[in-house]
């Protein structure tokens, strides 16, 4: 049964990251207020990084290896295209009823003429692609992003984005396929396909000094920045007890400043 071996691959996962977790944080690393459950955190990251090591990273290379560029497009664009509803749905929670209409019209142009989505007509005629998901919508309703999680497989959240993830599904079409077959199935190819196109950031994560505090900031930061539609968030990420300096500096890009996007 399908069921049974995705509970079974569930709880090899909850065993295996029970086993990694709780590391000992490196000396003199940086803190992070919004990182409470750090050395839990570290132990998971540590067990994605090995996961992704062994099987994630050599995966995503053949793939782009033996597959040509124009197919792995097709493949990008088409499952950029099952995202559209999702967008287009938060667009319109958070009150953006242009945006929603040009994902409207995004989805039924590159399902028809883009022939479900391989092709991406809707960009050159002057739909542009949005980005928008629950986890965004929250932010804009004023619900706290709480402290970051690293995720097992999943990678790094937050007590806000991680749940929303699980609404965000419900958006997608291919929770509605009837065959758990294709719609497991399609969960691979997106999975590989992500994985791609992290490939080229991979020497950058290699040559920093601790590849754990970087990704949790940029997670961070990037959030923050789509929260605010890429202005500087009013999310406070630091403790507003703490004893710092205040900051007089202008508005700036939130990748400016690493750990503080704001």
């Amino acid at each position: 049964m399908l069921q049974e071996g995705l509970a079974r691959l569930a709880l090899a996962i909850m065993v295996a990251t029970g086993l990694s977790a709780c590391v000992t944080l490196p000396p003199n690393s940086p803190r992070s207020p919004q990182d409470p459950w750090e050395s839990w955190n570290r132990g998971v990251y540590k067990f994605n990084d090995k996961l992704d090591r062994a099987i994630a990273k050599p995966v995503a290379k053949t793939y782009v290896k033996m597959v040509p560029e124009p197919i792995r497009i097709g493949v990008s664009n088409f499952f950029a295209n099952l995202e559209t509803p999702t967008v287009m749905v938060n667009d319109a929670l958070q009150g953006k009823f242009l945006a929603a209409a040009n994902d409207l019209g995004r989805f039924v142009l590159n399902t028809t003429l883009g022939v479900a989505g391989i092709l991406d007509p809707a960009t050159p005629a002057g739909l542009a692609r949005n980005n928008e998901d629950f986890g965004q919508t929250l932010g804009k309703w004023g619900v706290h992003a709480g402290p970051f999680i690293e995720i097992p497989i999943l990678g790094p959240s937050d007590l806000r984005d991680g749940p929303a993830r699980l609404v965000d599904t419900y958006t997608n079409p291919r929770q509605y396929i009837k065959n758990n077959w294709i719609r497991y199935g399609l969960y691979l190819p997106d999975l590989v396909d992500r994985r791609a196109a992290l490939l080229p950031l991979d020497e950058t994560l290699k040559n920093t000094f601790d590849p754990y505090a970087f990704v949790r900031d940029a997670y961070l930061q990037r959030r923050a920045y789509l929260v605010s539609d890429g202005k500087v968030s009013e999310e406070p990420l630091l403790d507003p007890d703490a004893d710092a300096a205040p900051d007089t500096s202008s508005k700036r890009d939130p990748a400016a400043a690493p750990g503080k996007p704001h």
